[in-house]
């Protein structure tokens, strides 16, 4: 194959030989030059002067006295001008995105030298002196004919209101703008190209000749530039295409112009080609060309080794690799290729940007920004936990500071909402990320000191040829010199900036940042997005993303001037556009040989899954035979398998070891514990068994758990008070607390202090909306639990809280096996013969079970409270010679007067007998839980899991058991 550079190297060669030391080539890019370098090496077989390389931007910048400005200082000229011109108070995050716009409207009128003053004239003047625009055409003056028929001036909207307001003032900022730039010293790109054109002197220019190769679009002034150099005798142009589409339409009838022919047709007439039309019929030379569909984004990559194996390790005519190129429509598909691309391949040069915000330097400039501006309270002087924790849990804080895992791990025990500074700043490196700063300069020069400590940890990489390594080095100095822009500009050019200002500018100007790789582009397998093809010629070519709305990309792009306008002035408009990227798209698959372009079929978002519309234009025009295939997943739905955990010894012997109490006599069967065997063996197993936990988390939500613990918590503290002289309950202490909003109130708060927010002694709880709710919730809760025990008044309070435990003898198949049984009561109280056992519930619904056997078989009904009421019931009964009453006292049921908290048993549509005395139930219920304990330990018995899914919604295994 022979390719554009090469042709174009061997006619320069031809023409100039060896010296070409006063010849500049210029390329519409910089990459197309190391390719064509070495072509032209291979010409002689002797030394020669090598010309110049330069890009198209890069001459006109040695051309002009202006320098290139700055983006973000460009922008923040443009704002000096608005607000001086407009009088608005629009503040700079809001105006930056449209500023951008206004520059590059700027920069397109200028390359394409409008007249600024015609265009941005008085709408209703424009109107009027329309017939003196001698300079239009046709469809110039149509098109400018129809923009006033879509925009009539005399019916207003507020819409067009603001739109003319704005558009009056275009031009004296468009004046202004340009002024003030030019006093700078700095210019943009179109007002840069500008200068150039109007001051050129070919006579003083540095080259006798200048090269101009492989150019397809060109704006008025390149085209402008292009006659004078021509006019000196001092251009020579090539220009790349093929006769497909550019010769053969006319030859139809009736005659059209191609799409992708369409500007290099205006160019060859203007411009002669050095080379022959016989040099660019290529594309009907024989190739093998295959269209596949994939079901995802991610298939296509997945596809690369198979193509790499079937495609290229099988062309045994590819002599190098960098013969074959991966081409990405869609640029976010960059990180799955370049895991996809198997080891086979030794080489790969990577020619496009990566997104800045896709790395971790990205993450860690937000997270430390976060931590400065809304992380932060200065009213408080602390900083929010939730901020504090993505800080402490980024691996870059992590790299750099010992204490910072344990310093969350403990954040997180404490339920830490918010930490003071003085907590954090537990090394070096933690006091100087949890140091505040005051002021847009100071957050800067913060995060670029932060950011020079994170390079040690590149420093010390020893991995220098990995490729995200170099990837991350360059992120991290990129990072670096945009914030370090930034502070330059505060510092030195007045930009003034508020915090939340400096925050919205600095994540847009991140999001909108990439990476370039660094790299030998003429070693290699090649991958590119589609513009950094041009001038590239390959054997081997696959194309990914060849969706409509990936190529051409989808939708215009934003500016402030309408289309109609646009055209009128023969500004670039879509239609610009998308012949571009035919022309792209037809030059790069033109001389390969072997082409594969893959599509997605999924409709997401903004990609419908079709086909582009080039492809499916190929498809109809192609001369050649185009192969259609389709990828499709190697995977088929299964249903997950159960899940079941035999007792072998190795598990039986952690059980014994881990509840004998003579191994260990505080080890515990609670009723949690049986209640989860009984609900689901599996969890049991993983919980009890295995030991597996669910992480802790600081939240500010209160679950219903948390809820109920608060709850208890300030019940508890109510009724230390009432019984610290004495276990007796009287009626009238508890209607002299009832009373008492404030007292009640400061039990809550207590229990609040101590559950959930864990603060030091002496500092108060500071509450959100929802916690301030859930606060006014239990206290209302704690109101009707005293009404409730005012009916039951008088009594004694026997315990709150209280730890109970019982030792049982089971048989195993190892014998016999001591075990505790046993809890936490809620509260025991006493009235006459009778001991309550009394467990508070804050939620839920009061069930009946219809017998002690109920309790005990694994059900979607099961009364699982009940059974742990019952539990402490026959424990307690062994303790003392009281009755023992079992209650269940469901505290946002107990408003009736004649709520009771009396468990009732009995069949449904029977009478209902109250548990008054549990000693009627004791021998069952005993009975049950050894055959239930010794089953926990029978070998026979596997961990299964539940038939109930409603057990499973809020389980913490839940994706571990995929049930």
């Amino acid at each position: 194959m022979k390719t554009f550079l090469q042709s174009v190297a061997q006619d320069l060669y031809s023409k100039i030989g060896n010296d070409l030391s006063r010849t500049a080539i210029v390329f519409p890019n910089k990459r197309a030059s190391l390719f064509f370098n070495e072509y032209l090496a291979a010409q002689s077989d002797r030394p020669l002067w090598s010309p110049a390389y330069v890009n198209i931007s890069e001459l006109f910048r040695s051309l002009s006295p202006l320098k290139p400005g700055d983006p973000i200082r460009l922008v923040c000229e443009l704002y000096k001008v608005f607000r001086e011109e407009t009088h608005s108070e629009e503040p700079l995050d809001d105006f930056y995105f449209w500023g951008e716009l206004l520059i590059s409207d700027f920069d397109d009128a200028d390359k394409n030298l409008v007249d600024a003053d015609k265009l941005f004239s008085n709408l209703q003047d424009l109107k009027n002196i329309m017939d003196d625009y001698d300079f239009l055409d046709q469809e110039q003056e149509e098109a400018i004919q129809q923009f006033f028929q879509n925009f009539s001036i005399d019916k207003r909207t507020q819409l067009k209101e603001k739109f003319i307001s704005l558009w009056d003032k275009l031009g004296d900022i468009y004046r202004h703008y340009r002024k003030n730039l030019s006093e700078l010293g700095i210019a943009y790109e179109g007002m840069m190209y500008r200068h150039v054109i109007e001051e050129l002197d070919t006579d003083r220019l540095r080259y006798d000749r200048y090269v101009f190769v492989g150019f397809n679009v060109l704006n008025k002034v390149e085209t402008r530039f292009f006659q004078r150099l021509q006019d000196a005798g001092k251009a020579m142009f090539y220009w790349d295409y093929d006769v497909f589409y550019t010769r053969l339409p006319h030859e139809q009838q009736p005659p059209y112009v191609h799409e992708a022919g369409e500007f290099i047709l205006r160019n060859l007439k203007l411009f002669p080609n050095q080379l022959p039309e016989t040099a660019f019929d290529v594309l009907r030379h024989p190739k093998k060309i295959r269209f596949i569909s994939a079901p995802t984004e991610n298939a296509q990559a997945r596809y690369l080794p198979q193509w790499v194996r079937t495609v290229v390790k099988s062309d045994t005519e590819a002599s190098k690799e960098k013969e074959n190129a991966i081409v990405l429509c869609n640029e976010a598909l960059l990180l799955p290729v370049l895991h996809s691309i198997p080891p086979e391949v030794e080489n790969v040069n990577i020619t496009m940007g990566f997104p800045l915000a896709q790395t971790p330097v990205y993450s860690y400039i937000n997270a430390l920004m976060e931590l400065q501006t809304a992380g932060y309270r200065r009213d408080t002087g602390r900083y929010t936990y939730e901020v504090a924790l993505a800080v402490l849990k980024h691996p870059y804080t992590r790299q750099l500071s010992a204490t910072a895992e344990d310093l969350e791990k403990q954040l997180t025990k404490d339920n830490r909402f918010y930490p003071l500074p003085s907590e954090l700043k537990k090394d070096a490196f933690l006091e100087q990320v949890f140091t505040p700063q005051n002021g847009t300069a100071a957050i800067c020069r913060y995060l670029t000191e932060l950011l020079r400590e994170v390079a040690v940890i590149y420093r010390q990489e020893k991995d220098e040829e990995d490729i995200f390594n170099q990837l991350y080095r360059e992120s991290l100095f990129k990072g670096y010199t945009l914030i370090n822009r930034l502070l330059s500009l505060i510092e030195n050019d007045g930009l003034s900036l508020h915090t939340d200002t400096l925050k919205r500018l600095m994540n847009r100007l991140l999001t909108a940042t990439n990476i370039p790789f660094h790299g030998e582009p003429a070693i290699g397998m090649q991958v590119m997005g589609v513009l950094e093809t041009r001038n590239l010629d390959f054997r081997n070519l696959i194309m990914l993303s060849l969706n409509e709305g990936q190529l051409p990309k989808a939708g215009g792009d934003s500016s402030f001037i309408p289309y109609n306008l646009r055209k009128a002035f023969g500004m670039t408009t879509i239609e610009h556009k998308n012949s571009v990227y035919a022309y792209y798209f037809y030059r790069l698959i033109q001389r390969a040989e072997n082409i594969t372009l893959l599509y997605n079929t999924a409709s997401d978002g903004l990609n419908r899954g079709e086909m582009s519309r080039f492809m499916l234009q190929f498809l109809v025009e192609s001369p050649h035979d185009i192969s259609r295939q389709y990828l499709e997943a190697e995977q088929s739905p299964q249903q997950s398998l159960k899940i079941e955990i035999h007792k072998t010894d190795e598990v039986l012997q952690r059980m014994y070891n881990a509840y004998d109490i003579r191994r260990h006599p505080n080890a515990l069967f609670s009723p949690s514990a049986l209640n989860t065997y009984l609900d689901c063996r599996l969890r049991f197993y993983y919980r009890y068994v295995a030991g597996l936990k669910a992480p802790d988390e600081v939240s500010a939500e209160i679950d219903s758990a948390l809820f109920g613990t608060i709850f208890h918590r300030s019940a508890e503290l109510v009724y230390q008070d009432l019984t610290a002289n004495g276990k007796e309950i009287r009626r009238e202490d508890l209607e002299q607390l009832l009373r008492n909003d404030v007292r009640l109130q400061a039990y809550v708060d207590t229990a609040f202090k101590e559950e959930f927010f864990h603060v030091p002694a002496g500092e108060q709880p500071e509450y959100n909306g929802t916690q301030l709710i859930h606060s006014k919730v239990i206290a209302s809760y704690l109101r009707q639990l005293l009404r409730n025990d005012l009916q039951y008044a008088p009594f004694r309070m026997e315990g709150m809280e209280q730890k109970v435990t019982e030792t049982l003898e089971i048989e195993t198949p190892s014998g016999i096996l001591p075990l505790n049984i046993g809890g936490t009561i809620d509260r025991m109280d006493s009235k006459g013969d009778t001991l309550r056992i009394v467990d508070y519930k804050t939620g839920g619904t009061p069930k009946t079970p219809e017998s002690i056997e109920q309790l005990f078989t694994p059900a979607d009904n099961r009364p699982n409270y009940i059974f742990q009421t019952f539990l402490y019931a026959a424990i307690m009964c062994r303790k003392q010679g009281l009755k023992v009453a079992p209650s269940l006292l469901y505290i946002h049921r107990a408003a009736s007067e004649s709520y009771s908290p009396v468990i009732e048993m009995g069949a449904p549509r029977q009478p209902k007998v109250p548990v008054n005395n549990f000693a009627f139930y004791e021998d069952e219920f005993r009975e049950r839980l050894s055959a239930l304990l010794q089953e926990i330990y029978n070998p026979e018995e596997p961990f299964t899991q539940t038939e109930d899914a409603k057990k499973c919604e809020y389980c913490d295994f839940k994706r571990l058991c995929k049930k």
